[in-house]
């Protein structure tokens, strides 16, 4: 059940992300006005993740899923009321934008603290690995389930889907057996979620690993992040709409579902650091791959590539976080360490769309190559515990 709360909610968040942004560039044909999707991202989710990550820790995990993915569906069902009315109007999409994001971070952070109840911890690292994996299958589907309704309909039936799932979605942590509340829970505590919450962040920044990692992925992150935007990439690189956007957002998830494997694969490695560093570079000189493509195909590969490296640092950060906090902090730590991660995507997202508009798509994705190997060879040289990082698991 947990796996299928995932699976569902993955599909909803890579619909949402589509439909929204292909409509706001069919309506305004602003590369800088999709970017801004990440601005509003960012506004919101910040404050959501934080408090609930803290929610995680202190109530059901189960019902704040389940009343989380139930506002998704609501602002789905809505955006698609709106949009067949003809009433649809780019402040209600970023509004609509603003509600799934939030709502969204709040079921997070519990589904992940969750993984640990139920998977035993020696096969914790193999558990994140097939998480990814399992992500990512979700997230081609999502994009060639956008592009197929797109196809045969139009974005309101995009909308109308992305509610159906998000229907599903809210309805599957009712029948989901696992202890939903955290060991030592602090529900009925005399301390306020502000201070559980400043907790969380001085746990999480004393802590020897996770804060070089965190800053790795955003370093990395808010010079690349091509996801949001990937209209604006499909028509600037590959002249192509929707269906090539389609195709490049399910080739990067084939990507890293290979690249989870390869992190299967690699549960032996005991130098997991290091495996993040290698994986960081890599994804470093792809990303010159992806900007100098010439066509479609050979972007795909390129992004799909993108996506393999990606996988392979997930798998590590959320190992890492899952065997080294205990399960009371675990909701907080998860949502710092998705907090940075989005943060970075929606700094990112602002920052390749402004750069797409002045310097062109491919010039932006080389640039982002240059800061990404630069990025993480700076954390290889300051940041001794991530290389001493061992773990057998």
């Amino acid at each position: 059940m947990l796996w299928a709360i995932l699976i569902t909610a993955t599909v909803v968040v890579w619909m949402r992300i589509l439909s929204t942004a292909q409509w706001l560039f069919d309506e305004t044909g602003s590369a800088v006005l999709v970017g801004f999707i990440g601005v509003v991202q960012l506004v919101v989710q910040v404050p959501a993740l934080l408090w609930g990550g803290t929610l995680a820790d202190r109530i059901d995990r189960k019902r704040l899923m389940l009343l989380a993915n139930g506002a998704t569906c609501i602002v789905m069902f809505t955006l698609a009321l709106l949009d067949s009315a003809g009433a649809l109007t780019a402040p209600m999409v970023y509004a609509a934008i603003a509600c799934t994001a939030f709502s969204q971070m709040l079921a997070s952070p519990a589904r992940s603290a969750l993984v640990p109840i139920v998977i035993p911890e020696k096969h914790l690292m193999r558990a994140a690995s097939t998480d990814t994996a399992s992500q990512n299958a979700a997230a081609i589907l999502g994009p060639l389930l956008f592009a197929g309704v797109v196809a045969l309909f139009d974005l309101t039936a995009s909308f109308l889907v992305a509610g159906a799932v998000a229907f599903v979605s809210a309805l599957l942590p009712l029948v989901l057996r696992a202890r939903g509340r955290a060991e030592g829970h602090a529900d009925d505590s005399p301390r306020s979620t502000v201070h559980q919450t400043w907790e969380g962040l001085r746990y999480v920044a004393r802590h020897p690993i996770l804060p070089g990692l965190f800053l790795l992925d955003t370093g990395i992150t808010v010079a690349s992040f091509y996801r949001e935007i990937l209209p604006v990439l499909a028509l600037g690189l590959f002249a192509g709409g929707a269906s090539a956007t389609g195709l490049l957002g399910a080739a990067n998830s084939a990507g890293a579902i290979v690249g989870s494997f390869v992190a299967l694969l690699l549960v032996g490695f005991r130098a997991k650091g290091m495996l993040v560093l290698y994986a960081s570079l890599a994804y470093g000189v792809i990303l010159f791959g992806f900007g100098t493509a010439s066509t479609l195909w050979l972007g795909a590969v390129m992004i799909a590539l993108l996506g393999a490296a990606d996988a392979v640092t997930v798998a590590v950060r959320q190992t890492t976080v899952m065997l080294t906090t205990p399960d009371h902090m675990r909701g907080r730590a998860f949502a710092l360490m998705i907090l940075a991660a989005q943060t970075a995507n929606n700094v990112g997202t602002i920052w390749v769309g402004a750069w797409a508009a002045a310097i062109g798509p491919g010039n932006t994705m080389v640039l982002g190559g240059v800061i990404s190997i630069a990025a993480t060879l700076l954390i290889w040289r300051l940041w001794r515990p991530i290389r001493d990082f061992r773990s057998s698991l």
